[in-house]
């Protein structure tokens, strides 16, 4: 017998799945433990481990997402950091690009570089775009750098020279040096890191590996070492951005991969889930205690980005505009998100108006009606006092709810200011924060030209299932869709994906000219280097998958577009796919005479395993919940005032659908469905809320 487990770090939860013989899937919630997130995934092993029945040797695979990458941005606690590049160079890193977040706020600053200039040094040494090298390295100016850098006490170092993705030797030369004589520095080489044109872009990847590289290290360095001491010593593989699994040992070195984990592992769940039930379009939307993400997933397959940034926030007229954030060209599932959860402080503004977000309480203290001594209210706080979430306790009673201290808080801290009663401020909270997360869903749907009516909404996250049929009715779509388990549904998401790795490299050519035997052996190269990697990762040939592809645009634009590239693809096919690909995105494609260039060249490579990662069925077994149905108090606003609500657990569903107004309790999660709503169960056990009666109206 052998389970597999996926891991999902929250700003306020952990969330467990184990995956046994049979399909049989067994979740745990469990708080998250600030300062030591590990803790908190060995202790609730431990408690699967006594609840189920099953042994720490007959764990099979440990799959993780995790916030500490982007915590560690987000919250400047990265490791110090030196940068080595060209000689009048070490200023690419504070100019960055010309792209601006608010194009007419004056008072708008760039967020303050990872490295300081004293730390940011230039040595003597030039390659051209070419890969000529024009100026030779000078070892001197190297070392004088080195140690510059290690007087100043740096714990990483990055190294990124001019044109190095052309011609790599001078940047292997230095990271040489670096280790002879500070072997035990991290060092991160950008023809490692993103061997690819683009001086901002290339730097602040580079950059960011090291600056998160020591802070992952030591946390999965301690995770493994909690694991083993627990008797757990099956292999830890992390999520990538981009939604494929990756060793932990390449994560250390690789952690610009993994910024983004916690989120991509939704939206990998949502995909699977999808193609299980037949649904090709749908908006992924999860909730949880301090976040809310949302991605598209069309003609069932999920929209991935070459590049994004982190601690810039959403955008809400485009998200075109950015650079209110710290740049990484890596690949990541395109997604939206905003800073709305649960734990979602509600306060009000200067001028009196209410707010919500993007301020957390977090695991600790919590919101209000935890008792740990927080005293603003929280999202949370306003679902409790509207009788949505249960009044006495969550987590299947692990976690008790003061109810009374919930309501007295929203009372005092916004009702009164407002001259309002508490449940006409509690939802206001609600549709405010309902509001906020709106924005994330338009901005992977309306603002990509896709509309959100034709698609459903798959919603998971603590707090998913309770905002979702309120957010789809106003946007117009009609079908929502709780997985179950869906307050760990992140956590079931890892045990979907496969294990990939992703390689890119610059290599300008002109289509027109191009020689069809150059473009192969480019491509079949990095094809070959991917196939290499996951061999040495245990891999068979046969359970190895490779996909090229390749960027393109016309000669003089700043921006490219991907497209696929199949072995033994001819330029002239190359480049009609890129023209189509152009009207496509833009609505227009140039001339025939317009020159079409090829900018990157790129490989994905899957590991396939054996038997299928996820059964067919799931068969999920719940933690117990009081069985029957009550009735309790909810308030849905002037419009229905408070309403006697059925509350009831899933399974009752299967009896035939519901009209609503309705609570579905859970172990993990709350669904509400709204008065006009109606909710039934699918053959999968998905709750589909059908929202034909239009609940807004």
């Amino acid at each position: 017998m052998s389970w597999r487990i996926g891991a999902d770090i929250g700003g306020t939860f952990t969330d467990l799945v184990a995956l046994g013989p049979g399909g049989a899937l067994r979740t745990k919630k469990v708080s998250s433990s600030v300062g030591d997130y590990g803790r908190a995934i060995v202790e609730g092993l431990g408690q699967l481990f006594h609840e189920v029945g099953f042994a720490a040797g007959e764990v099979e695979e440990v799959l993780h997402a995790t916030t500490i990458a982007s915590n560690a941005i987000l919250e400047h606690k990265g490791a110090r950091t030196g940068l080595i590049t060209t000689a009048g160079f070490r200023d690419v890193l504070e100019i960055r690009t010309l792209r601006m977040p608010r194009l007419y706020d004056l008072r708008w600053e760039k967020p303050a570089p990872l490295v300081p200039r004293h730390l940011r040094l230039g040595v003597v040494e030039r390659v051209n775009v070419r890969g000529e090298v024009e100026t030779p390295l000078d070892e001197a100016s190297a070392m004088t750098a080195i140690e510059a850098l290690l007087a100043e006490g740096v714990e990483a170092i990055a190294v990124c020279l001019l044109h190095a993705y052309a011609n790599p030797a001078h940047e292997r030369r230095i990271g040489a040096l670096i280790a002879a004589r500070a072997p035990g520095i991290p060092v991160s080489l950008s023809v490692d890191v993103l061997p690819e044109m683009k001086e901002y872009e290339r730097t602040s990847t580079t950059v960011i590996n090291s600056y998160i590289g020591p802070v992952l290290g030591r946390y999965l360095n301690a995770l493994a070492a909690d694991l083993a001491g627990a008797g757990v010593r099956a292999p830890l593989l992390l999520m990538q951005s981009s939604g494929g699994l990756m060793p932990a040992a390449e994560a250390a070195r690789l952690p610009v991969h993994v910024v983004e984990s916690g989120p991509a592992a939704g939206v990998i769940g949502a995909q699977a889930l999808a193609k299980r039930i037949g649904l090709a379009n749908a908006i992924s939307f999860d909730m949880g205690g301090t976040t809310a993400k949302a991605g598209v997933i069309e003609e069932f397959a999920v929209h991935r980005t070459g590049e994004y940034s982190v601690g810039g926030g959403i955008m809400v007229g485009s998200r075109l505009l950015s650079g209110a954030g710290y740049q990484l060209k890596v690949p990541a599932i395109d997604l939206a998100e905003v800073g709305a959860g649960g734990g979602s402080l509600i306060w009000l503004d200067a001028a009196g108006a209410p707010q919500v977000g993007p301020e957390s309480a977090g695991a600790f203290p919590g919101p209000v009606c935890y008792g740990l001594g927080n005293a603003q209210p929280t999202v949370t706080d306003a679902n409790v006092v509207l009788g949505y979430l249960n009044p006495t306790s969550l987590v299947g009673g692990a976690l008790l709810i003061d109810a009374g201290a919930a309501r007295a808080a929203i009372a005092e801290k916004v009702a009164k200011p407002l001259g309002l009663q508490p449940e006409e401020a509690a939802h206001g909270a609600h549709l405010i924060a309902a509001s906020n997360m709106i924005r994330a869903i338009k901005a992977v749907s309306s603002e990509r030209g896709r509309d959100p009516r034709a698609f459903a909404l798959i919603a998971f996250g603590g707090n998913g299932p309770l905002f979702a049929a309120g957010m789809a009715a106003e946007l117009g779509m009609r079908r929502v869709v709780i997985p179950p388990a869906a307050g760990v549904f992140s956590a079931a998401g890892l045990l979907a994906s496969d294990v990939e790795v992703h390689l890119s490299q610059s290599w300008r050519h002109p289509v027109q000219g191009l020689s069809p035997t150059a473009l192969e052996a480019a491509a079949g190269a990095l094809a070959a280097t991917a196939e290499q990697r996951l061999l040495a990762q245990g891999f068979p040939a046969a359970r190895i998958v490779v996909e090229r592809a390749a960027t393109l645009r016309y000669q003089g634009q700043s921006f490219e577009l991907q497209v696929p590239l199949q072995a033994h693809d001819t330029p002239a096919l190359l480049g009609e796919r890129f023209g189509a690909e152009h009207e496509r995105t833009y609505g227009h494609r140039a001339g025939d005479e317009e020159p079409v260039e090829v900018v990157t060249l790129q490989a994905v490579g899957r590991g396939i395993a054996e038997s299928p990662r996820m059964p067919e069925r799931l068969a999920l077994v719940a933690a117990a919940m009081p069985p029957g149905e009550n009735l309790r108090r909810a308030y849905f606003g002037r419009r229905h005032g408070w309403l006697e609500t059925p509350v009831i657990v899933r399974s009752a569903l299967a009896a035939g659908p519901r009209p609503g107004p309705l609570i579905v309790e859970e172990y993990d999660c709350t669904c509400l469905v709204p008065p006009r709503a109606e909710a039934s169960l699918d053959d999968f056990g998905n709750i589909v809320i059908d929202l034909k009666g239009n609940p807004t109206a």
